[in-house]
């Protein structure tokens, strides 16, 4: 059972068919925007994780015979190593109702037009649309105070064509003096959101078919990496990954392996060669 609204099932279903053989069914009626949206009408309170698991019980209480419950929740922000850029993250959750247990997959990517201007005229928000795909990726038009949306004065969505656009902005420049006009980051109005959650999707089939040695539970993957690569010319440990941990959620079943082929890194990378 997917919960979704926004059209998800065309990436996600055929992936967890072909990969962990889930026919993919929606349930009729589910509203999942109650748990937040990005447009602001609903405000997104908590976790992606607590996100994805409260649609699916939405889901189940819709289908109460369904077994496996699927949803996904995106957040988007500044990579916090690169802050001038955008990093998306999409989360795609399966969840078993029998057992409780819980399978992730997860996308991280800067490949995203998640991007938002605050816009005077017509002619400065044909040339943000311009920049981001539009009317192949979505845009919403808000109204603007202070340089900051807001969504009370106005809110503009669905805006099919660049004719709809211009009176949108129109609209709401003539209200406010400024428009705030953002990437519609639903999933339907958004390819380059829908291709990241078909990627988070491969991930969670990955780490599916991904046995536990001990336990033959599902899941059994990295969940950490260790860093202290020895430099190649002191020998002192540096920053460069060593190791990495695979454990079992559900046995708690770990083991360590090499994360490199290499056996010491570059003195580049060392702190007393290269401080």
């Amino acid at each position: 059972m997917l919960a979704t609204m926004h059209g998800k099932q065309r990436v996600i279903a055929p992936v967890l068919e072909q990969g962990l053989g889930l026919k993919v069914m929606l349930p009729a009626g589910l509203d999942t925007d109650r748990f937040g949206t990005f447009s602001r009408e609903v405000a997104r309170t908590g976790s992606p994780l607590d996100t994805a698991r409260a649609k699916i019980a939405a889901a189940f209480d819709c289908v109460p015979r369904a077994r496996f419950g699927v949803a996904s929740e995106g957040s988007f922000g500044p990579d916090p190593f690169l802050p001038m850029l955008p990093l998306a993250t999409e989360l795609v959750l399966l969840v078993d109702r029998e057992s409780g247990f819980e399978l992730t997959g997860q996308d991280l990517s800067r490949d995203t037009n998640y991007s938002h201007a605050i816009v005077p005229d017509v002619g400065a928000a044909l040339a943000f649309a311009l920049r981001i795909g539009f009317p192949a990726h979505g845009l919403i038009v808000i109204g603007c105070d202070e340089g900051k949306p807001t969504p009370g004065r106005a809110l503009i969505k669905d805006i099919p064509d660049h004719g709809a656009l211009e009176q949108a902005v129109q609209r709401v420049t003539t209200m406010c003096g400024a428009a705030f006009v953002e990437t519609d980051m639903r999933a339907d109005r958004n390819p380059t959101r829908m291709a990241a959650i078909e990627r988070a999707t491969r991930d969670l089939v990955r780490r599916g078919q991904s046995r536990c040695p001990e336990c033959a539970c599902p899941g059994f993957d990295v969940t950490e990496r260790v860093a202290g690569l020895p430099c190649a010319s002191c020998g002192a440990s540096t920053g460069v990954i060593r190791s990495e941990v695979l454990s079992c959620l559900a046995c708690g079943y770990r083991t360590e392996r090499a994360a490199t082929s290499e056996a010491t890194a570059d003195p580049g990378r060392c702190d007393w060669c290269n401080p």
